[in-house]
């Protein structure tokens, strides 16, 4: 699917979150490019290594987070600083299909969204470790029971927002967990959440994911949004 509105990306943001990342961001880039030529690329980070000077030569807009503050607080920038209508989230990592980019970014400005989220999980994914699937299908099935809707994946890093609704909401960016906020406090605020599958790819690099603290802090955003709701 094109954008049949905006077809090389005018009026689209790239988001994303980098730590480390020198081997990936290169491609991830490039691979955007081909899709979207004319989107803003925004990206917060966080890197020891060259991972931002290689984003900067290959034209994105960099804003160093020095020390890193977390997750949490770098998305938040992201969304933030992203100047355009249509948001697209995306880790850095190369798993994520930068392909599905026109369709998402279509599905906001030609068929009214306000989020589409690109979930991972149809089914298992051969590059998600076990571990990974099992708790992301328990956080899924338990805000689907809380919030009376069929979730799938409430941390996909890869999802589009309209930017009007992103500066609408508050977010509490806190911890692991703010993409489970960015998906839940839409829906109980009325707004039109949409849902695709998508493929996931093997990462470039290593994770920095701590599956521990990412489970607590997803529980609790989950019982946290629902009863503030």
């Amino acid at each position: 699917m094109s954008l049949t509105t905006d077809p090389t990306g005018k009026r689209v943001t790239v988001a994303m979150i980098t730590k480390n990342e020198e081997k990936a961001v290169g491609r991830v880039i490039q691979d955007i490019k081909q899709v979207v030529p004319d989107a803003e690329i925004v990206i917060i980070d966080s890197s020891a290594d060259q991972t931002a000077t290689i984003a900067e030569e290959m034209g994105a807009k960099v804003i160093r987070q020095i020390p890193p503050r977390g997750y949490g607080p770098a998305m938040e920038r992201a969304l933030r600083e992203a100047s355009r209508e249509v948001i697209i989230t995306l880790d850095c990592d190369n798993t994520y299909p930068s392909k599905k980019i026109p369709e998402l970014a279509s599905l906001i400005l030609d068929q009214g969204y306000d989020l589409v989220d690109a979930s991972r999980l149809r089914k298992k994914p051969q590059a998600m470790p076990w571990s990974n699937y099992f708790g992301n299908v328990v956080f899924a099935w338990l805000a689907s029971l809380l919030f009376f809707r069929h979730l799938t994946d409430l941390h996909s890093g890869m999802r589009a927002y309209r930017k009007t609704m992103i500066d609408a909401l508050q977010f509490d960016a806190q911890g692991a967990a703010l993409p489970v906020e960015l998906l839940l406090k839409p829906i109980i605020s009325g707004y039109k959440v949409h849902t695709v599958f998508i493929d996931y790819h093997e990462r470039i690099g290593q994770s920095k994911m701590n599956a521990l603290d990412t489970s607590w802090w997803t529980i609790k955003r989950i019982i946290k949004v629902r009863m503030h709701s």
